[in-house]
């Protein structure tokens, strides 16, 4: 059947990694998801599926089982055989189309994508960019083309919408040749969030996203910032790797370029062990010994210094790049807040915006203490700036993007 003729609005969006498949069944005419889950520890001697999924209108039933899922092919058929048992995917008849989450789209993609055989070998290309992600998209790109060759597939890139920055944003004051031969540029990632948060926020003030400047602030274990003036990102946390850029759970962040080179020679480790320490073991759990902020808070209560330490240069970062980008916006009409972290932690969202009000910036603590889980507002009354908590919904987004480049075609 040709795209064109396809009328069905249910979509599979799925975020393939090395060892692990995420996945979600999504419903398009009403926005909702069907069924999801994740298959972990593929290819060890017993891998573990979890799967959800809709009761008509009780909340999603949970299953837990351990599989043997030598490699993604067979994780595949675990997954598809959970959503046929589940009556939510009956067949490949009933898809309109499959998203791909690809973590690197490198200067080739600025949205998302229909794949094809030019499009995979793209991908696989910039593997180099992103060695521990890129080869497992492709896996779960080429196992779904196998297994549903008549479904559309869609990739959509964490980087693409950061791609609209400007020269002077994303270059890094090194050598040409650096940009030129090897692609040393900051990228950003995070995109699919940024855009899913930035159009909600736009909704929930009533104007056109074209006509607002945002800064979004995505944190979780990872953490990012972005500046969209008018609906385009013009500047991100995130450089040529996630490491740059706000303090993480594991991940550093800023951080002077000599002090790799310098802890190499000084502590005798090897320019792997570094990379490691950075991504691993730096961060919040680099600081107080663990990347959980909910343990964090818990130790902060307790007093244990390390934990405030942790907690507040965390938010400090996050003001000073809330301070940088009111400097690149010029005007900014709302903060939105997102993540794991985003969403549920009053304290982190206390700390960024604390002394900000001269910038317009404040937050009215009572709101900033609803715990609710529904899109809502936590500015004080009377500043220029509003501020928001909306909670992201990457696998929406991506359906929706997935949806939209098929029904181009």
């Amino acid at each position: 059947m040709s795209i064109q003729g396809r009328i069905q609005t249910k979509v599979l969006v799925v975020n393939c990694g090395s060892s692990s498949i995420k996945y979600q069944l999504l419903a398009m005419d009403e926005g909702r998801m069907l069924a999801g889950g994740l298959l972990e520890r593929i290819g060890e001697t017993v891998s573990v599926l979890r799967h959800r999924a809709a009761q008509g209108t009780a909340p999603l039933a949970e299953m837990r089982r351990d599989v043997v899922a030598r490699d993604h092919r067979e994780a595949f058929s675990h997954i598809g055989a959970a959503l046929r048992a589940s009556d939510m995917l009956t067949g490949a008849e009933e898809l309109a189309g499959i998203g791909h989450r690809v973590v690197h789209g490198g200067e080739s993609f600025s949205e998302p994508t229909l794949i094809d055989a030019r499009v995979t070998e793209a991908i696989r290309a910039l593997s180099s960019l992103a060695p521990l992600h890129n080869p497992a998209n492709l896996s779960g790109i080429e196992v779904c083309r196998e297994a549903f060759p008549d479904v559309p597939q869609v990739a959509v890139f964490d980087t693409a919408f950061h791609q609209t920055m400007p020269s002077h944003a994303y270059r890094y004051a090194v050598p040409e040749a650096w940009y030129r031969d090897h692609g040393v540029r900051r990228y950003g990632f995070h995109g699919t969030s940024h855009r899913y948060v930035a159009e909600r926020a736009a909704d929930r003030l009533s104007q056109p996203l074209e006509q607002l400047n945002l800064i979004t602030l995505h944190l979780g274990n990872g953490a990012s910032a972005a500046a969209i003036e008018k609906g385009r990102c013009i500047d991100t946390s995130m450089g040529f790797t996630p490491l740059e850029g706000l303090v993480m759970g594991t991940r550093c962040g800023d951080l002077d370029p000599a002090v790799p080179l310098f802890i190499q020679k000084s502590a005798g480790l090897s320019a792997e062990g570094v990379d490691r320490t950075l991504n691993q073991e730096s961060g919040l759990k680099g600081l107080c010994g663990t990347n959980d902020l909910r343990e964090v808070l818990a130790q902060e209560l307790a007093g244990e210094s390390k934990a405030r330490l942790a907690l507040e240069l965390y938010g400090y970062r996050i003001k000073k790049y809330i301070g940088a980008y009111c400097a690149a916006l010029e005007t900014v009409d709302a903060v939105v807040f997102t993540g794991g972290v985003g969403e549920n932690a009053s304290r982190v969202r206390s700390l960024s915006c604390s002394g900000l009000e001269r910038l317009g910036i404040a937050l009215d603590e009572a709101a900033n203490l609803d715990a609710s889980r529904e899109p809502r507002e936590i500015g004080r009354a009377g500043f220029p700036v509003r501020v928001l908590v909306i909670p992201t919904n990457e696998e929406l987004q991506i359906a929706r993007e997935t949806l939209a480049v098929v029904r181009r075609f």
